[in-house]
């Protein structure tokens, strides 16, 4: 849950579908610019499509790269920096050096993988993100792996140790919202620092786009956490299971935020699981916390203008209603509650997440929640403490200073933070390998 704004539980705002193989247009990318630098312009030129080639001959593209070579210098090196899908296209994000400066390339994708746009890009003023420090590249591989449920496929990467067979393997199940397979928010990608800590201390894991940043249109009528979040976890924990250097045995499914929530949910669906990892999971009804959120958010604008209230007052009536917190069928399903089908709201409300983990017998359960967490606070992190702090089974740990993002913050959270890059915190990484390797 982290769409930052009065109305905070904007669910499902739609980004375009865009399929294709996501670690090839990054390689392309970065490939585009090396044959450039050689001179190889015919090369790069048959990068783009039939159309650009229309409007632009080689001979412009060579003079334009000549150009850029005589005020920034000699090619030095390429990496991109992000990617995302725009509508009908992907694009991707070249941070390319030169001898007298660095300068950001964007290069738009079609779905037949080719080229229909190079532009240079203005110089970012915001944080970039960065592998946090306890990530070692020396220590391990990705390999692109497609999560397939139903029709749907979802591109992913597999991160696993370079050395060593018989490893345990996470699924990383991502928070509300459309989302990338990194969980990507300004410069910060919790899922991303996770697998690559995991993984330089011996843990493999698995992580995918989210459906519903792939096929958003699917989520226009009635749906519940089934086809946003539960099914293509299943499936990549059906993946792990085919993994040659996977140990069968010691598959995890690690939770954040809403998938924290709805973690308790797996054992049952797929009981061979090992254990669940929920972070920054909720404990209490979403219609509560929404409303907590956003008394917070109101709070720490200190706007106090009458449309600031009056627009805080409209979210509050929607979510206070009672039906809501309550609702269950017959409604009709597609019916628009709070910007959310009544489908979805019911099956929150039918299957509460604190039972249905008190029923858990066979599996391991961590729950790790950060003190400066105002999304889900340490009010969650009690009621899991009071429902299950007995369990042999069960682990709890409250992390001082820790933000939603996993990240170390000295001060109460603010939606502010989470455009400055900062890493999920190293310990928290630490514990839960630690902890999974214990057994």
């Amino acid at each position: 849950m982290k769409k930052i704004s009065v109305l905070f539980f904007a669910l499902l705002i739609s980004s375009s579908a865009f399929s294709q193989s996501v670690l090839n247009l990054l390689g392309k990318s970065q490939d585009f610019f090396k044959l450039m630098s050689e001179e190889k312009y015919n090369e790069a030129y048959g990068f783009f499509d039939a159309s650009f080639q229309a409007k632009v001959p080689e001979a412009n593209l060579k003079e334009i790269w000549l150009k850029i070579g005589e005020k920034l210098g000699k090619y030095e090196s390429g990496s991109v920096v992000s990617s995302k899908s725009e509508g009908e296209y992907f694009t991707v994000v070249v941070e390319v050096a030169f001898t007298n400066d660095v300068q950001p390339f964007l290069l738009a994708f079609n779905k037949s993988e080719k080229m229909v746009g190079f532009f240079l890009r203005p110089k970012a003023t915001e944080a970039a993100y960065l592998p946090p420090a306890y990530s070692d590249t020396t220590l391990y591989k990705e390999t692109e792996i497609h999560v397939k449920s139903g029709k749907h496929s979802l591109v992913g990467l597999l991160t696993e140790p370079k050395k060593g067979t018989n490893y345990p393997i996470v699924v990383l199940v991502h928070g509300s919202g459309p989302n990338d397979m990194d969980a990507t928010y300004g410069p910060n990608k919790p899922l991303k620092d996770i697998a690559l800590g995991l993984a330089s201390k011996g843990v493999a894991s698995i992580r995918y786009v989210k459906r519903t940043m792939l096929y958003p249109v699917e989520f226009n009528g009635a749906f519940t956490v089934k086809e946003e979040v539960m099914d293509d976890a299943l499936a990549a924990v059906a993946l792990a299971r085919t993994l040659p250097k996977a140990d069968k045995k010691q598959i995890y499914v690690l939770g954040h935020s809403l998938g924290g929530m709805l973690a308790p949910r797996f054992p049952l669906l797929a009981p061979d699981l090992k254990g669940i990892i929920m972070v920054a999971a909720p404990a209490r009804k979403l219609s509560d916390m929404i409303i907590e959120q956003n008394k917070y958010l109101f709070a720490l604008s200190n706007d106090t203008t009458q449309a600031v209230k009056q627009q805080l007052d409209t979210v509050l009536k929607e979510y206070s209603k009672g039906y809501i917190s309550k609702l269950t069928p017959p409604m009709k399903a597609d019916s628009l509650l709070a910007g959310l089908p009544a489908s979805y709201w019911i099956d929150l409300n039918v299957n509460n997440q604190v039972a249905a983990a008190k029923k858990i017998v066979k599996q391991r359960v961590y729950i790790a929640q950060g003190d400066n967490d105002y999304q889900v606070t340490t009010t969650d992190f009690n009621l899991w403490k009071a429902a299950l702090g007995a369990k042999k089974n069960v682990t709890l740990k409250l992390y001082p200073q820790m933000n939603h993002m996993l990240s170390i913050q000295p001060a109460k959270s603010t939606p502010q933070e989470y455009q400055v890059h900062a890493s999920v915190a190293e310990i928290l990484v630490t514990d839960i390998s630690n902890w999974i390797k214990a057994k």
